[in-house]
C-alpha cells in the first residue's frame, strides 16, 4: 500500500453539529429504552420481516441490544474516522487531493453513523409501541426508508469522491 499523507482535519460547524446530534441521539436512545424497560411485557418483538411485521420474539431484555449495538457502531465509527488515511478510496490519494478526499470520506462516515443511530432509535421506538399494543408492526415504509437513508447518501459521497479526482 502506498504511503498516504496524514492530515489532521479541522471540523467545520456542520461537522460539529452532526457529531453533537449523533451523541444526543445516542443518549436519547438509551433514555427511551431504559425509561420504557420496566413497562415492557415479558415477551417483545425481536425481529421484523421485510414487510415490517414482527416475526421473532424474545425476552424484554433483548430491547437493550438496540442501543448497545447502535452505541458500539457509533463509537467504533467515531474512532475509525480519526484514521481517514487508511480508508479505501475509489482513487489514488495524493498530496494534492488528500484533503478533499479525506474530508469527503469523514463526512460520509459522520452522516452514516448518525443515520445508524436514527434507524436503531426508530426500531426501538416501534418495538416498544408494538410490545405495549400501541402498534403492530414497523410498517411497510421502514425497509425502503432505511435503504434510501443509507444508499442514496453513500452513492452521493462516492460520486463526489470520484469527481474530486478531476
Amino acid at each position: 500500500m502506498e504511503e498516504r499523507p496524514k492530515i489532521k482535519l479541522e471540523l467545520t460547524t456542520a461537522d460539529k453539529i452532526f457529531e453533537i446530534i449523533g451523541w444526543l441521539l445516542t443518549i436519547s436512545l438509551w433514555g427511551l429504552t431504559i425509561t420504557n424497560y420496566a413497562n415492557l411485557p415479558d415477551t417483545i418483538p425481536t425481529h421484523y420481516n421485510g414487510a415490517g411485521q414482527a416475526d421473532g420474539f424474545g425476552g424484554r431484555a433483548t430491547i437493550l441490544t438496540l442501543p448497545l449495538i447502535a452505541t458500539v457502531l457509533f463509537v467504533g465509527m467515531t474512532i475509525l474516522n480519526k484514521f481517514h488515511h487508511i480508508f479505501n478510496y475509489p482513487t489514488n490519494i495524493t498530496q494534492d487531493n488528500a484533503l478533499r478526499q479525506y474530508t469527503n470520506a469523514t463526512r460520509m462516515i459522520r452522516y452514516l453513523k448518525l443515520i445508524i443511530v436514527v434507524i436503531f432509535g426508530l426500531i426501538a421506538f416501534k418495538t416498544i409501541q408494538n410490545a405495549n399494543g400501541q402498534a403492530n408492526e414497523l410498517g411497510i415504509w421502514f425497509l425502503p426508508m432505511t435503504l434510501g437513508l443509507i444508499f442514496i447518501p453513500l452513492i452521493y459521497f462516492v460520486v463526489k469522491s470520484l469527481k474530486a479526482t478531476k
